[in-house]
């Protein structure tokens, strides 16, 4: 359903080219997830809000320059979602409801908070495209002239790429003279945020970072992940190579065009001048790895012997405290002895004179 065959052509001007799906956005919808259809695994729906301008260093974040028309920039960022009333029959996906009216009250509210905001399209926990979703599609066409499908994947399996998936009604014109038909158009999506998002977001996230891990381990896993995410890219490709020399799949130009521009940015490792610059900038590279981890070998053995010598004056000290302190309890208990007999002695001779005064009476 969301793809198309080469003798077709689309046609959606002023459609965007890509999207740019927000934290938020993914936050609220898996919340939404979670509270409604958790027990049941049924998808929910809900509405897709983005401004019309972002304030910021990016002018691709500008979405249009006035109603209904986008920008050269062609970038359609989401950053704002509400929850929807939906149901579907299991058994005949062609029956559902979606409650017109709540959207249009939820709309109006989010409205006063940020007029800035519209309506740009509408998600769904798929997660994949289903039946009625051109049906859902033109229903959001009254709010929005090129309404966008977001799938939003609630239980991602493959961690290496995002949980969304973008689409965009088209109508699908053939070359054979058939009647058109609307059909999905897959659109290139990311997740993006402002400075202000990402602050949110790193503080949700700190209980879930391992705060023992170093930063150059964080490194080496975000290198790992990114090279598992090419091999599977390019198991991808071959694939795709493999179907169409067997005949299996359509010749398309475009997707041949940009595999060709691709393999042109790739080196080539046959020139002997190309090949020693790599070997004598990994040997730069590696020789800065080896003396910093020199480096960082002695300045932790110097700080070993340093603690140990600090130890061992705590020690020396502590025990030199303690000798005092039992010599001056040692004083001060001979001390409080002394003055003890002494008294007794003193107490002694006073009851010696008070008995021979009463003796000579």
């Amino acid at each position: 359903m969301a793809s198309t065959t080469p003798s077709a052509s689309l046609t959606h001007q002023g459609a965007p080219s890509s999207v740019i799906v927000h934290p938020l956005v993914l936050l609220s919808a898996t919340d939404h997830y979670m509270r409604v259809n958790k027990e049941t695994s049924k998808r929910v729906v809900g509405v897709l809000l983005g401004a019309k301008e972002i304030a910021g260093e990016r002018d691709s974040w500008k979405l249009t320059t006035h109603e209904g028309q986008y920008s050269q920039a062609g970038i359609l960022n989401v950053t704002n979602s509400f929850a929807l009333p939906f149901e579907e029959d299991s058994k005949d996906p062609k029956i559902w409801f979606l409650d017109h009216n709540y959207l249009e009250n939820m709309f109006a509210m989010f409205k006063k908070v940020n007029a800035r905001e519209k309506i740009v399209g509408w998600y769904s926990t798929g997660p994949k495209i289903k039946t009625a979703d051109l049906e859902i599609n033109e229903v959001f066409k009254k709010y929005t002239k090129n309404p966008v499908l977001v799938i939003i994947d609630v239980h991602p399996k493959d961690e290496l790429g995002i949980p969304t998936d973008s689409y965009i009604a088209v109508e699908e014109v053939k070359d054979d003279g058939t009647p058109t038909r609307r059909s999905f158009q897959h659109l290139p999506s990311e997740i993006g945020a402002e400075e202000a998002e990402e602050i949110g977001v790193e503080h949700l996230l700190r209980d879930i970072k391992d705060t023992t891990v170093s930063t150059l381990a964080e490194r080496v896993h975000a290198k790992l992940g990114s090279l598992k995410g090419l091999k599977a890219k390019l198991e991808e490709i071959h694939q795709y190579l493999e179907q169409v020399a067997a005949g299996k799949m359509p010749v398309n130009h475009e997707i041949s065009f940009l595999l060709q521009e691709t393999f042109n940015l790739l080196p080539n490792l046959n020139v002997e001048e190309l090949v020693r610059a790599f070997s004598v900038k990994t040997n730069d590279m590696m020789l800065v790895i080896y003396v910093s981890s020199l480096i960082r070998s002695v300045i932790a053995l110097h700080n070993l012997i340093n603690n140990k010598l600090a130890l061992k004056e705590a020690e020396i000290e502590g025990d030199k405290k303690e000798s005092d302190k039992k010599e001056g309890d040692k004083k001060e208990g001979d001390k409080k002895e002394g003055d003890k007999k002494e008294g007794d002695k003193k107490e002694g001779d006073k009851k010696d004179k008070a008995a021979s005064k009463g003796g000579d009476k």
